[in-house]
């Protein structure tokens, strides 16, 4: 957990010299926290639950608990925070308290799972919904941590990593989208659910990476072909995507807990949450230890460059629609790390404001995510269906393998590869890279996570809106 120093005034409005003179003296500063781990992190249950003391926790939330119920919980940010990083909180807490499963994702199943099967039940209060749903969508909070992670992990990364395994990406991207589609294809065939249909309506909208270029626009362009209208495949299409997310994060999980085993089932299995296995200067290669300290200057200038990053490529995707505002995020974000146009320290600032919030907000964002996009009735049905259940875990189980295998063939860590791009092209987009990264304890990975969804999911669109014309009628 970072540990932040305050700065006097004088400091805020002298240059970078004494802002480096502090951070020399707060470095070597050893705490009680220092060793503690980011609240999402598996590990043993302490006295705490979300960080805080429980008797101050439990106060908290019933403050909160009261407010919704009386309807008075207030529809802003600030309510939007304390409660999902409260809800989040204890349901870490609760999944920690389980050995063993913990490390295979439990905590991170319970935040994105429970949250929606107690709005099922009515068991949530219709305010606290409302706040909840209003934060992650309308105030922009999936924006907010999305961007902040791209900017600082991009940042932070070493300039060689990046020009090494960005040419590389593209081979596992693209290969496993072809070797998905053509073997769910064939499996659809076979069972009689057709080669085509298992494409359209499971394939596709799951390896899209996401709802805004998957099930959303699909549903319309297939009730164009058809002449029906597009709810009618709004909910097979939902259900594939979020029932795939399922076996995503399982998967994440069960490489996790291989990985704190030490498990190395070959030469090039798991790099433990680093990229490439090629020749280098390991320094180059590698990503640098997270720093646990920092100062409130270096994270305010962390946010804006976070901010300022976001609007440039929601401009740029004003004007080049082709391309979504986060894959312009993204472009820009590579650019300045090649090129070198921020100042070090600048950069660091950037990864400081990343780290916090990647340590703080996993919660929160996967419990705001779980009410606001997550129906589990959709899901319910689905289950119902076994030969859907099958090809959707085809479709999850083959873009993993071959995304693993392809990225190994071209030098990437096979689990490394295997979950970005394979697992992040099949789950929910965003938010669920947000759940799959998390269970695989690997958030750092978020900038290829984020370019699989965009880039690759606008090429399954280019490829689905193809097919469409062979989608049967009637």
């Amino acid at each position: 957990m970072s540990q932040i120093k305050n700065e006097n005034l004088d400091e805020q409005l002298h240059g970078s010299s004494d802002e480096k003179h502090e951070f020399n003296k707060i470095k070597s500063v050893r705490t009680a926290d220092r060793t503690t781990r980011a609240v999402h992190l598996p590990r043993k249950p302490t006295g705490r639950i979300a960080s805080l003391p429980i008797l101050l926790y439990l106060v908290l939330a019933a403050v909160v608990v009261i407010a919704a119920f009386t309807g008075t919980l207030p529809d802003s940010m600030l309510a939007g925070f304390v409660t999902t990083i409260l809800f989040g909180g204890l349901l870490i807490w609760i999944g920690n308290l389980v050995p063993v499963i913990r490390d295979f994702g439990l905590p991170t199943i319970l935040c994105t799972f429970i949250p929606a099967t107690l709005l099922f039940a009515g068991l949530l209060p219709e305010q606290l919904v409302l706040v909840v749903t209003n934060f992650v969508t309308v105030h922009g909070f999936l924006d907010f941590f999305v961007i902040t992670v791209i900017a600082g992990s991009i940042l932070g990364m070493p300039r060689a990593l990046l020009l090494k395994a960005g040419p590389r990406f593209a081979v596992p991207l693209v290969g496993c989208m072809i070797v998905t589609f053509l073997v769910v294809g064939g499996i659809g065939m076979i069972t009689g659910f057709g080669f085509i249909e298992a494409i359209l309506l499971i394939a596709a909208p799951i390896m899209a990476g996401g709802l805004g270029l998957g099930a959303l626009p699909m549903s319309e362009m297939y009730a164009e072909r058809t002449g029906q209208d597009s709810s009618a495949f709004m909910g097979d299409l939902m259900s594939a995507v979020v029932v795939a997310n399922i076996f995503c994060i399982l998967i994440a999980g069960i490489y996790n807990g291989l990985g704190k085993r030490k498990k190395q089932l070959f030469v090039g299995f798991n790099g433990h949450g680093q990229l490439l296995r090629i020749n280098g200067t390991r320094g180059d290669l590698t990503l640098p230890p997270k720093r646990d300290v920092s100062s409130f200057i270096a994270l305010g200038k962390g946010l804006a460059i976070a901010g300022g990053l976001f609007v440039f490529g929601q401009l740029v995707g004003s004007f080049a629609e082709f391309l979504h505002p986060y894959a312009w995020t993204i472009i820009a974000a590579a650019v300045v790390k090649i090129f070198g146009l921020l100042p070090k320290e600048v950069e660091d600032a950037a990864t400081d404001w990343g780290d916090l919030v990647t340590a703080t907000m996993v919660p929160a964002l996967l419990v705001g995510v779980s009410i606001s996009y997550i129906d589990i009735s959709e899901v319910l049905v689905s289950l119902s269906n076994p030969r859907f259940i099958f090809l959707t875990v085809v479709t999850v189980v083959v873009a993993t393998l071959s995304s693993g295998l392809l990225g190994w063939l071209v030098k990437f860590y096979f689990v490394e590869a295997s979950i970005t791009p394979g697992l992040v092209m099949a789950d929910t987009g965003g938010s669920g890279d947000v759940s799959v990264l998390s269970a695989a304890n690997r958030m750092h990975l978020m900038p290829f996570a984020a370019l699989t969804n965009r880039i690759g999911g606008a090429l399954v669109l280019f490829i689905t809106s193809m097919l469409v014309p062979f989608l049967a009628i009637g």
